[in-house]
C-alpha cells in the first residue's frame, strides 16, 4: 500500500480521535499530571542521604553523611537531619499510592523511577531495625538547625559550629515511630510484590513484623518524646500508628491475628472532643494516621460502621474545613498543602473502594479541586510545586538547594538550584503566599509534604494520563564555583599581592584538593639589568591555611619559567579543606605575598606583568581576573594563560532548543517528520501514548494551543504533499 492510500484509510478512521488541550494560554485550567508526578518523584532524589545510587539524576547532589551510624534514607526537609517518623510516613504513603494506582506509573514510563525511590527509603528503614532496638533518628535536630549549608559538607559545617560529630538516637519506648516504620515496610512489601526480588519483599516484611512486635510490646513513646524529637516530630499518640501498621500487616500476610490486633486498638484511638465518637476530624499526616488506618480497616472488614466513619471524615473535609477562594480547603497554618493533599488521596482511595457503590461526586470534586489548586488553578495562577507550571516557587527554604557558602540564609539572594517537584507549605488562611526563603511556615518543603501529594498524583495520572517531560531534568546554568580574588599594590620596588582563593562550589558543594593558581609576570626589566629570575625576593606575609593545624599549608613554588621572559609563581593547596563553602570565615583562604626587586632596589615594572592587566585598573581593590588561572591536579580549570591557552572542555557542549523552536509535525522530536510522528500523535489523541512537551508543541499543526483531530488531519495532509 503506498503512502497516499495508507493515509486516506487512516484519515477515514481518524474522526473518532479525541480532542486534548495543549499548553492553554487563556483557556480553562488544564494540568499535566504525569509531569507533576514525574517531578514530585524527583524531589525525593534531591533528599537522598549517604552514597547516591547510580540512577540519581540530581546534578547538584553527591554522596553525603557517609559516616552516619545508618547511611542512606532521606533528609527530612530543608535541613540535613533524618527523622524516621515523617520518613516512614512518607515511604508508606508512596507505597500506598503505588499499591492503589500503578496504572499511571506504567503508562507514563515512571514505574522504575518510582520503585527505585521507594526502595531507597525502605532499605534505610529496614537497616534501622537492630533486632531488639530501633534507630529512630540520625542527626541531632537542635544541632543541625544551627548551620545553614549543603548536606555534602554538613560534617565540616557542624565542626565549624563547634559540633565534633553527627549523633543519632537509638532505643525503645518509641512506639509511634517504630509502628510507622513497620507500616511503611509492610506497605512496601505489598506494593512492590513482583516489582523487586521476592527476597527483598520478604526482608521488608520480616523487619515490619519485628518492628511491630517492639512497638506493640512497648506501647510507649516516653523514650522517643524525651529525646531530640522535642520541637521537631514529637508524637502525640501511638495507638494510631499501631492500628495503621496492623492493617498493613494483615494485607501483607493475610494473617487474621493482625486484623485482631487492629480491632483491639480501636478503643484506644482518638475521640472527638467531649464525645465517644471516634475522631473523624483532622487529617492523615505524620503524627496521625488514624484516618488512613480507618480506611484500610473498612476495606479489610467491609464493616458498615467503619465505612460510615470514612464517609464522615470526607464530609468533614468537604463541608467543615475552611475554604479559600479557588476551592482549597485550609486546615492549619504550618504546611497546609500537605494536609489537603493527604486528605485528597484518602478521598480518592475511598471513592474507588469502600464508597464505590455510592454517590461520590462531591468527594471526587474535592480531591480534584485540591490537586488542581496546588498545580495552578487558584486565584494567583501559581503552581505550588517547584519547577512545574507557571509562577512556581524559587526561593524555597532548603539548605542544599539554596547553595549558601557562608552559613547565611540570605546569601545568595536567589536559590542556586531548582528543587524540582517539591511541594511548598502553601498559602496563609487568607490565601496569601510569599516566595521567601526565611518563611519556613509557608515556604519550606519536606518529605511528608510530598507524600500525599505524590500518592494523589498517582491517582490523577492513572485516571487522566498526561505526558512526561522527556528532556527533564535539563542542565542548570552554573555560576562561578572556584575562583581567586586578588588585590594588587604596586611600587617601584615590587608588588604586594593579596590572594583570596574562594570555594563557592554547589554542583555539588565539595572539597577540592590539589587546587592551585598562578600569578604570571614579565621579568624583562630584571633580566635586562643582568639579574636572574631566582634573584627575585619572595616574602609570605600571611598564609591563612596555617590557622588549621590539621590541614596542610599552602605550597608556594619558586619563580618558574613559562616562556620567553614570562615567569610565574604557583600557590597550591594540597588539602582542599582550607577553603570550604560552609561559613564566612572558611569560604576563602587568603595568602599575602610580596615579590620584590633583587636587593630591594627599585626598577620593578608592574605594568608589563600579564596577571596585572585587570588588577591595575582597580589598584587596592579585590578583583577576579581570568589572567590568574586556576588548576586542579595540574590541569587548567579556569582562566587563560599568557599564550591564550584555555581549559579543555570536559565534555562536548550542546545547544539546547526552546519550545518556541518548533519543527511542525515532529511529534517524536527526532528532527524529521514522517509516518512515525503521525502514529504517535494519534496514539496520544486516543490516550494510548504520550508526547513530550516539545513534541506536543511540534504536533500542534494549527498552532491553537490544542491538540485535536484537526492536527492529525493537517499532519496527514503535510505528509501527502
Amino acid at each position: 500500500m503506498n503512502i497516499k492510500k495508507w493515509l486516506s484509510v487512516f484519515l477515514a478512521g481518524s474522526v473518532c480521535l479525541t480532542q486534548v488541550q495543549l499548553l492553554p494560554a487563556d483557556a480553562a485550567f488544564s494540568a499535566n499530571y504525569a509531569e507533576a508526578l514525574q517531578k514530585a518523584i524527583y524531589f525525593y532524589e534531591c533528599q537522598q542521604a549517604g552514597p547516591l545510587p547510580d540512577w540519581n539524576r540530581v546534578e547538584w547532589r553527591a554522596d553525603s553523611t557517609l559516616e552516619d551510624y545508618v547511611t542512606g534514607g532521606w533528609y527530612d526537609a530543608g535541613d540535613n537531619a533524618k527523622f524516621n517518623l515523617p520518613m516512614a510516613y512518607s515511604a508508606g504513603m508512596l507505597a500506598w499510592g503505588l499499591y492503589q494506582y500503578p496504572d499511571g506509573l506504567e503508562q507514563t514510563g515512571q514505574m522504575e523511577t518510582y520503585v527505585n525511590n521507594l526502595t531507597f527509603a525502605l532499605d534505610y528503614l529496614a537497616a534501622c531495625d537492630k533486632g531488639d532496638t530501633v534507630v529512630y533518628q540520625v542527626g541531632i535536630g537542635k544541632e543541625d538547625h544551627t548551620w545553614w549549608g549543603a548536606c555534602e559538607l554538613v560534617e565540616y559545617g557542624m565542626k565549624d559550629n563547634g559540633v565534633s560529630e553527627r549523633g543519632y538516637l537509638e532505643g525503645r519506648d518509641a512506639s509511634a515511630v517504630t509502628g510507622q516504620m513497620a507500616a511503611a515496610l509492610a506497605a512496601g512489601a505489598v506494593a512492590l510484590k513482583d516489582r523487586i526480588p521476592d527476597a527483598t519483599c520478604a526482608d521488608y516484611l520480616s523487619h515490619a513484623e519485628n518492628l511491630f512486635q517492639m512497638a506493640d510490646a512497648d506501647r510507649s513513646d516516653a523514650g522517643y518524646n524525651a529525646s531530640d524529637a522535642q520541637g521537631f516530630y514529637q508524637s502525640s499518640a501511638f495507638y494510631d500508628d499501631l492500628f495503621y501498621a496492623a492493617n498493613w500487616l494483615y494485607i501483607a500476610t493475610g494473617e487474621s491475628s493482625y486484623l485482631d490486633k487492629a480491632t483491639s486498638y480501636i478503643p484506644s484511638l482518638g475521640r472527638e472532643l467531649g464525645s465517644d465518637t471516634l475522631k473523624y476530624s483532622w487529617c492523615q499526616c505524620w503524627d496521625d494516621v488514624m484516618q488512613g488506618g480507618m480506611l484500610l480497616y473498612a476495606q479489610n472488614t467491609e464493616n458498615p460502621t467503619y465505612i460510615q466513619h470514612v464517609k464522615r471524615h470526607l464530609d468533614y473535609w468537604t463541608n467543615e474545613v475552611q475554604q479559600l477562594d479557588g476551592g482549597f480547603r485550609w486546615l492549619t497554618t504550618w504546611g497546609c498543602l500537605r494536609y489537603a493533599a493527604a486528605a485528597g488521596f484518602i478521598a480518592a482511595v475511598a471513592c474507588d473502594t469502600v464508597l464505590a457503590d455510592t454517590d461520590t461526586s462531591a468527594y471526587v470534586d474535592f480531591y480534584e479541586t485540591q490537586i488542581n489548586y496546588m498545580l495552578g488553578d487558584n486565584p494567583d495562577h501559581r503552581s505550588y510545586e517547584v519547577g512545574y507550571g507557571e509562577n512556581s516557587p524559587v526561593n524555597v527554604h532548603h539548605r542544599t538547594a539554596h547553595g549558601s557558602w557562608k552559613n547565611d540564609l540570605a546569601v545568595p539572594e536567589t536559590n542556586r538550584h531548582i528543587l524540582y517537584g517539591a511541594l511548598v507549605g502553601g498559602p496563609t488562611s487568607t490565601g496569601e503566599y510569599e516566595d521567601a526563603r526565611d518563611n519556613y511556615i509557608n515556604n519550606e518543603v519536606a518529605c511528608d509534604y510530598n507524600a500525599g501529594f505524590t500518592a494523589l498524583l498517582c491517582k490523577m495520572t492513572s485516571e487522566y494520563g498526561g505526558t512526561v517531560d522527556t528532556a527533564f531534568p535539563e542542565p542548570e546554568q552554573r555560576d562561578d564555583e572556584l575562583y581567586v580574588e586578588t588585590k594588587l599594590t604596586p611600587s617601584s620596588g615590587g608588588v604586594t599581592l593579596s590572594f583570596k582563593y574562594t570555594n563557592h562550589t554547589a554542583w555539588p558543594a565539595r572539597c577540592v584538593d590539589n587546587i592551585s593558581y598562578r600569578y604570571y609576570m614579565d621579568l624583562s626589566e630584571l633580566l635586562d639589568a643582568g639579574y636572574q629570575a631566582s634573584d627575585v625576593v619572595m616574602r609570605v606575609d600571611r598564609d591563612q591555611a596555617l590557622m588549621y593545624s590539621e590541614y596542610q599549608p599552602a605550597e608556594i613554588s619558586s619563580v618558574t619559567h613559562y616562556k620567553d621572559n614570562i615567569y610565574y609563581i604557583e600557590v597550591t593547596y594540597p588539602d582542599g579543606r582550607v577553603a570550604l563553602p560552609i561559613s564566612e570565615g572558611q569560604q576563602q583562604c587568603e595568602l599575602m605575598l610580596a615579590l620584590v626587586y633583587p636587593n630591594y632596589q627599585s626598577g620593578w615594572d608592574a605594568e608589563n606583568d600579564y596577571s596585572n592587566i585587570d588588577l591595575l585598573e582597580q589598584t587596592g581593590e579585590y578583583v577576579v581576573t581570568d589572567k590568574i588561572p586556576l588548576y586542579i591536579n595540574g590541569t587548567l580549570y579556569s582562566g587563560t594563560e599568557p599564550d591564550g591557552t584555555t581549559p579543555t572542555p570536559t565534555e562536548p557542549s550542546t545547544t539546547s532548543t526552546t519550545l518556541d523552536e518548533t519543527l511542525p509535525g515532529d511529534a517524536n522530536v527526532d528532527g524529521i517528520v514522517n509516518l512515525s510522528d503521525l502514529v504517535l500523535l494519534n496514539r496520544y489523541l486516543l490516550r494510548k501514548g504520550t508526547l513530550s512537551q516539545k513534541g506536543g508543541k511540534n504536533a500542534d499543526m494549527d498552532a491553537n494551543n490544542w491538540l485535536s483531530v484537526l492536527d492529525s488531519i493537517y499532519l496527514q495532509r503535510h505528509l501527502l504533499i
